[in-house]
């Protein structure tokens, strides 16, 4: 079975400084029969203006995974960790017992648009800790690229969570077919471009739950970037 989440029926806030999407309950935006999928608790689409961010603010008990689109994204916290991560980057923070972080758009003309995930952990209170990890478009173009992972095989971030996330780029035309392990769970998250899943038509933006399948085939229309979250 699969069930779209529409692009246009996610929460949206545009604050001047940040155009945000929420495909999951978050912050103001609060919708009972969209609060998480599986482990999978937050997928927010943001657009910051330059020279914007958010500032220092804590977290704990959450795997947080900042991917870019486009732009790049100034981070620095309480580890005493700092970057700048663009497209490409996979950052993965273990907030765990605690962490004090903030985000800015270090850029004076160019807007940063980026996918923040949030997954459930497998346990409370861990230990804080920091990952980040370049993807090549190249190693992400017609293949479902593992960028996280429990165990960060094959040079994935490590998460707390029996979760894999995977990263493709098709080109217009482009197919690709995913493998469902039994008593496993899939989401699906079109970052650009538009796709068939199946016999389902994704635009940017739209996101799929699917329970109860074995084969999914990923067909791109146009230039088409895709999350594929494979969940316990």
């Amino acid at each position: 079975m699969i069930t779209i989440r529409k692009s246009r029926d996610r929460g949206h806030f545009d604050l001047g400084w940040l155009d945000t999407y929420h495909t999951f309950s978050f912050d103001q935006y609060y919708d009972p029969a969209h609060m998480h999928f599986r482990s999978l608790r937050v997928i927010n689409e943001d657009r910051v203006a330059p020279g914007q961010g958010f500032p220092t603010h804590s977290h704990r008990d959450m795997e947080i995974i900042t991917y870019i689109l486009s732009g790049g994204l100034e981070h620095r916290d309480s580890m005493g960790t700092g970057s700048v991560i663009r497209p490409g980057d996979v950052q993965r923070m273990s907030a765990g017992t605690g962490v004090s972080h903030s985000e800015f758009n270090p850029s004076e003309t160019e807007s940063v648009h980026l996918l923040q995930i949030w997954i459930m952990p497998r346990a409370r209170n861990l230990a804080p800790s920091y990952e980040q990890t370049a993807f090549s478009e190249d190693e992400r173009k017609g293949t479902l690229r593992l960028v996280a992972s429990p165990d960060g095989r094959e040079g994935s971030v490590t998460i707390q969570q029996d979760a894999r996330l995977y990263a493709t780029i098709l080109e217009p035309g482009a197919a690709i077919d995913y493998e469902v392990a039994a008593n496993r769970y899939v989401w699906l998250q079109v970052a650009r471009g538009t796709a068939r899943l199946n016999e389902l038509e994704l635009q940017q933006g739209d996101g799929a739950a699917i329970r109860d399948e074995t084969m999914l085939r990923l067909v791109a229309h146009d230039t088409a970037e895709m999350l594929l979250f494979d969940l316990s």
